[in-house]
């Protein structure tokens, strides 16, 4: 595993414009890709936090084209709250530190691209859900987030990942790292890759069918764990869609598809006891609802057929791309122990295929 590199936070914080001194900026989340931090600052004896944060430009190959991106969705999300009279819409939907040159974004000397957030205070994200009220909220934050942005003026937006969730894509990415198992891994995921290569043939239901104009293209977020929402402390209400790196052209079904993957199981992504890892229909019921209760203004017919079909292919296709990563020797996710990705992606195909034990049910309850 790599080693972490560090960075003089308090140098990068001084290109921002922030007001106080600086105190501390210590690693911050659970995030697999970006490095990220919790700035605080001391403006006059009162502790304001920020959330300051280093893309990965590994990654992400385009980080200009992904924070122009960012700025367009926070800019429109934030003035889409004040003209509907949201008085916390500062909770409601991120919004970006400028520098002090006014870009949304700073690019230090080593070329890494820096952008700092106002720090939603007083809502947490959580990495695996708790009851159906949590699935709920979250389904129904992530749905007004997409209604928020249905009318996001301007060109396309940046694909900041190209063919993020294009399964087939993935599919192909997977049988070249098979064919080429650089690190001879392949024989210690013998049975998950009989497993992926059992479903090659509903990989590509979705991509095909928005070729097809049967299914429209939309902007979303495209990473809908249910960390990715933050929950207030108290009510525990959805208040705010955090980490907007892959917000591009997409799916919403894919979207909603992450929703099931991440919110359905009582297991962690990580899981290495299977007995946990099951699709709890009752949770599957609470997404629908609270998905529905906002996305459903603009979801179309065939949009809303899909989504219990959307919940087991993205759980595959993530399942495929820890698949790949073990393959390739670990390249893309981080990881906190050698089998990490081994232990992902069994979890993943574990729940696959609980959903398919249970499609029936689920196609009954959105019906």
């Amino acid at each position: 595993m790599p080693e972490r590199v560090t960075y003089d936070t308090r140098a990068i914080a001084r290109h921002f414009a922030l007001l106080g001194d600086f105190v501390s900026a210590p690693p911050y989340g659970s995030g697999h890709i970006n490095d990220t931090f919790a700035l605080e600052m001391d403006q006059g004896g009162r502790s304001v936090r920020y959330v300051l944060q280093r893309i990965n430009h590994n990654i992400f190959r385009n980080p200009d084209g992904l924070m122009r991106n960012v700025e367009r969705v926070c800019r429109h999300a934030q003035a889409k709250l004040a003209q509907a009279g949201r008085a916390d819409a500062s909770r409601r939907a991120l919004t970006l530190v400028p520098t002090r040159e006014g870009r949304g974004w700073h690019v230090d000397a080593h070329g890494n691209h820096w952008r700092c957030y106002i720090f939603v205070e007083r809502a947490t994200g959580h990495d695996v859900i708790r009851n159906a009220d949590q699935a709920f909220q979250a389904a129904k934050a992530f749905g007004a987030f997409q209604a928020l942005l249905a009318d996001l003026p301007g060109e396309r937006l940046v694909e900041t990942i190209p063919n993020f969730h294009h399964t087939p894509s993935r599919y192909a990415a997977f049988e070249a790292a098979l064919a080429k198992d650089a690190h001879g891994r392949a024989r210690d995921a013998a049975a998950e890759i009989a497993f992926a290569q059992a479903r090659a043939r509903e990989v590509g239901v979705i991509v095909d069918a928005m070729a097809r104009g049967e299914i429209p293209e939309r902007v979303t977020h495209n990473d809908t764990k249910l960390n990715n929402v933050l929950l207030d402390n108290e009510t525990q209400e959805g208040i705010c869609v955090i980490d907007l790196d892959t917000v591009m052209p997409g799916s919403a079904l894919y979207d909603f598809g992450d929703l099931v993957r991440t919110s359905t199981s009582p297991a962690a992504e990580d899981e290495t006891d299977l007995a946990k890892v099951t699709m709890q229909l009752p949770m599957f019921e609470a997404l629908v609802k609270g998905y529905l209760a906002t996305a459903g203004g603009f979801l179309t017919p065939a949009e809303r057929a899909l989504l219990p079909f959307a919940g087991k292919l993205i759980t595959f296709e993530i399942g495929l791309r820890f698949l790949t990563d073990w393959l390739e020797g670990d390249v893309y996710f981080k990881i906190k122990r050698p089998r990490h990705n081994l232990d992902r992606l069994r979890t993943q195909f574990k729940l696959v295929e609980s959903i398919e034990a249970q499609l029936p049910a689920m196609q009954a309850l959105v019906r």
